[in-house]
């Protein structure tokens, strides 16, 4: 058999593979937007890198979450998140812009990417899972409404070693349901994502303290909580 025949019938079966992988994760990413993901990546990888100790997370619908808690995030976070698709070409204009004048490069990941990253992949900075976590989050916000994508995150981000989701981060740090979460509680949390393994909602540092009061204004600025009612 010619060598030609050979590779072009293996790149016949390379491409047909990758269509197969990407319409597998179309009808995941389908699936998650009307049932609930059972785990995530990075609880899994807690798991095997904690074996013995326990996860704490427990669902909650959108509905039974304060709305104090979304705003918090999306001043902190992702403030254009109502209005980007995914992945957010400007603040990534602005980040490089930053860089190319002589500031330090800072991340300019949404909150969809963070929740694709969460739900799909794994920790790290390389160009790879960048570029992974960028078309996931193009896929999630496309096929889930920007609700949905908020409920998510905010059930299975991390806010402390073992500690996922607001639920269990509102039961775990204040005692109380994330229905009944504050204002100054809910940036509180959010404060705490940039580092949750280092940084601690139950005993916060002065550095989260100053975080607190940061997003506590950003979430007034954008107009409190008429800023998310249309989504």
């Amino acid at each position: 058999m010619a060598r030609g025949s050979v590779a072009g019938r293996m790149m016949k079966w390379v491409i047909l593979g990758g269509m197969a992988l990407v319409l597998f994760i179309v009808l995941v990413i389908l699936l998650f937007r009307v049932v609930n993901p059972p785990t995530s990546a990075f609880m899994v990888g807690y798991r095997l890198d904690h074996p013995g100790q326990p996860v704490q997370q427990q669902w909650v619908a959108f509905s039974d979450i304060s709305p104090w808690m979304p705003l918090a995030v999306v001043a902190s976070e992702d403030q254009r998140f109502p209005h980007h698709w995914g992945v957010d070409f400007v603040a990534i204009r602005q980040a490089l812009a930053e860089y190319q004048a002589g500031e330090g490069l800072r991340g300019a990941s949404t909150i969809t990417q963070q929740t694709a990253k969460n739900l799909f992949l794994w920790n790290g900075r390389s160009f790879v899972r960048k570029a992974l976590e960028a078309a996931l989050a193009l896929g999630v916000d496309g096929l889930w409404p920007k609700k949905r994508v908020l409920e998510v995150y905010l059930n299975i981000a991390e806010f402390g070693p073992g500690i996922y989701g607001v639920e269990a981060a509102s039961q775990a740090f204040f005692g109380v349901p994330a229905r009944q979460l504050s204002q100054a509680q809910a940036a509180r949390l959010a404060a705490v994502l940039p580092n949750p393994k280092v940084l601690d909602a139950g005993a916060p540092s002065a550095y989260v303290q100053e975080r607190v009061v940061w997003i506590r204004g950003q979430m007034a600025r954008l107009g409190g909580l008429s800023y998310l009612e249309g989504l």
